[in-house]
């Protein structure tokens, strides 16, 4: 326990030698390092898994995620312990309250930047699927912007297409309508287009022929259609647009495995509304209060400080800081007498030396 206790006092950045003597102040130094230390540990996980993202696929992706959390949570430690052993006892307290906000604001910054990629971790399956949802919106409109380029590229052939394909339904619905009357020619039905005569006679024939002629038209038609959807294909093959298909589910669960870390961010903020552009409350105020909390954890060891009463410490360390003051302006004012003195007698021992010389006879 005394070795912890050693420890978490260093993490606060508090003189150890001092704070030994006044034990009623031992617990609130370390619960302050605790929280220094804690807080540099999130920075080291948050730091990790965010920069595992960054070189996500790469083979040394693992040791640069785990060397770059430990330097980042290291620096977050080291800015936490600075920020609090900085803020004096001995002011005001509207005067420490002006000396932390500068001090406060950076800790609100960090856990900001130490809660994003923790939040990230947390809603990890709830990402993944919104960017499934991401990456087929992104191909669809991918999708369609190209047919819509392949549209105007080619709207005289496909306009012409369509006109074809109108004739060809015109003529096979005359030829229907052409073969029910022909029917009724030959058995003998009476109507106003009919003969009424049973049999295979002259008015059959002649709308048979009709129909021939139809029919070898028909054919044409389609042959015509046949040629031109050909080509079209041929232009949409050349195009890339047969090369865009939506991916399928094990194809979208391996691109969304290697998303980087602005995708996920993005997904994420994406989570905050629904498809319909409404905000969804739910994950709004759960994001929102993960970061709040983190914010509240980097800031509680400046607070902390803040609220505490001056202490025996904090007068001990006046004290000493005071002597320590002291002590340099009189070995400065040691110095500058010595100095004085050293010129005076050099000054002294020159003139001296110059009367000897002026009054040397020659």
């Amino acid at each position: 326990m005394k070795q912890i206790t050693n420890f978490f006092w260093f993490c606060s950045g508090v003189h150890q030698e001092t704070l030994e003597k006044y034990p009623a102040e031992h617990n609130k130094y370390v619960g302050i390092g605790a929280t220094i230390f804690f807080t540099a540990l999130f920075a080291t996980l948050s730091g990790g898994y965010a920069m595992y993202f960054v070189f996500s696929g790469g083979k040394l992706a693992i040791l640069y995620s785990l060397l770059f959390g430990l330097i980042w949570g290291l620096a977050i430690f080291n800015m936490d312990r600075y920020i609090v052993s900085s803020i004096s006892k001995n002011n005001s307290g509207w005067k420490q309250f002006l000396q932390a906000t500068p001090r406060i604001l950076l800790a609100i910054l960090i856990g900001i930047v130490i809660s994003r990629p923790l939040e990230l971790k947390i809603f990890d399956k709830e990402i993944r699927e919104q960017l499934k949802v991401t990456y087929l919106n992104r191909q669809r409109a991918n999708i369609d912007t190209l047919n819509i380029a392949f549209e105007n590229k080619y709207g005289i052939e496909l306009g012409k297409l369509n006109e074809l394909k109108t004739e060809r339904d015109s003529v096979e619905s005359t030829l229907k309508s052409d073969r029910l009357k022909l029917n009724l020619e030959t058995f003998g039905d009476k109507t106003p287009e009919t003969s009424g005569i049973v049999g295979y006679g002259p008015y059959a024939k002649r709308r048979q022929a009709d129909l021939d002629k139809q029919e070898q038209y028909l054919d044409t038609l389609r042959a015509t259609i046949q040629q031109q959807e050909t080509f079209i294909q041929q232009r949409k093959q050349f195009d890339g647009l047969l090369d865009e298909k939506l991916l399928t589910g094990t194809q979208l669960d391996s691109v969304v495995n290697v998303a980087g870390f602005a995708n996920r961010n993005a997904a994420l903020g994406d989570l905050k509304y629904n498809a319909d552009g409404s905000e969804n409350t739910t994950n709004y105020w759960a994001i929102t209060f993960i970061m709040l909390l983190f914010i509240f954890f980097e800031c509680l060891p400046v607070f902390v400080k803040l609220m505490s009463a001056r202490d025996a410490y904090d007068i001990d360390i006046q004290n000493m800081q005071s002597v320590d003051a002291h002590r340099s302006i009189k070995n400065r004012d040691a110095e500058i007498e010595i100095i004085d003195g050293v010129h005076d007698t050099r000054v002294q021992s020159g003139i001296e030396k110059a009367k000897k010389e002026y009054l040397k006879p020659y």
